[in-house]
């Protein structure tokens, strides 16, 4: 897990170095799936219920399941890139959403708070507490600087699979859901769009977008449940 989390770390950092105005979202692709095989691991995305690439690649409105293809990405968008890596037969997820030039105010602080949100939550990851303590810090620690986060899609757990019990909410109720024991990896992301919370998908039956036509942003790692805190197995330099 820890091997197959530096490769999906390695990737997303590959795919964030090569953003930059006037490439398509094909190209950003191609870098990831260039990156993954290069470390003899496997992208995990890639035919995963039938999705078309390596890569998700989702702009602006877009909250997940962008599929890459002859986009081009401009100066001022915000670009979430989600990879996953399989070596030996375990699997490492990763998201981050990254500004593109020169962006507007509220999407460097949206995408901030998205960042941040994850970090806040992992605060609670730890062996003895529930799993809804990370849940509803995520969802606290955004609802009070005014975005919302997304119902309909949830973190997971990961391991020989890339969605594995127990689903990870970004919102509810703390003190319930699954007793954390070490020993557990969970993928933590939480999706935060600037104005409502409402999403739907695209007739590509893939892309998720927001209803209200408002930012949105990603952030994700793959992290292991220890007595202590949380050890971050997706670590980038860009973490």
């Amino acid at each position: 897990m820890r091997a197959a989390g530096r490769i999906a770390a390695g990737a997303r950092t590959a795919a964030r170095l090569a953003l930059r105005p006037g490439i398509t979202t094909q190209e950003i692709d191609k870098v990831v799936n260039a990156y993954i095989l290069s470390q003899h691991a496997v992208p995990t995305f890639l035919g995963y219920g039938g999705f078309p690439a390596s890569t998700c690649v989702s702009v602006n409105n877009e909250v997940i399941h962008g599929i890459p293809g002859k986009r081009v990405i401009r100066e001022g968008d915000i670009v979430s890139i989600d990879v996953g890596a399989t070596y030996r037969g375990y699997v490492g997820d990763c998201a981050g959403t990254y500004p593109v030039g020169d962006c507007a105010p509220e999407a460097l602080e949206l995408i901030d708070i998205t960042r941040k949100s994850f970090f806040e939550g992992i605060k609670l990851a730890r062996a003895g507490n529930r799993l809804s303590d990370v849940s509803h810090t995520i969802q606290q620690y955004v609802e009070d600087r005014g975005c919302s986060v997304v119902r309909d899609y949830v973190g997971h757990g990961i391991g020989s699979e890339m969605h594995e019990d127990p689903q990870v909410p970004n919102y509810g109720r703390p003190g319930h859901g699954p007793l954390l024991c070490s020993g557990m990896t969970l993928a933590v992301e939480p999706m935060v769009n600037r104005g409502a919370y409402d999403v739907r998908v695209l007739s590509n039956e893939w892309t998720v977008v927001t209803l209200d036509g408002s930012l949105s942003a990603h952030y994700e790692n793959t992290i292991l449940i220890t007595g202590g805190e949380a050890e971050i197995l997706t670590m980038a330099d860009d973490i």
